[in-house]
């Protein structure tokens, strides 16, 4: 069962850049990965695969913002 949903909004945890689910895998000997499209800190377009614990749901990354307030 995947965490995040094709489509869905997420974070890049390490950088803080948000983009969107466009691809899923499901490994056997690896956790899940997700091919995410999103907006890289200097402005361009990019694509890359993402394992799963390097993402976050956007409305997860906001609770524990406003958490920190």
């Amino acid at each position: 069962m995947f965490t995040f949903n094709l489509n869905q909004e997420v974070v890049i945890k390490v950088s803080g850049e948000r983009g969107r689910v466009e691809g899923r895998a499901e490994y056997v000997s690896d956790g899940d990965g997700y091919y995410i499209h999103y907006r890289a800190a200097d402005g361009r377009s990019a694509s890359r695969w993402f394992a799963e614990h390097q993402l976050d749901s956007v409305k997860s990354s906001i609770t524990e913002e406003l958490a920190g307030e």
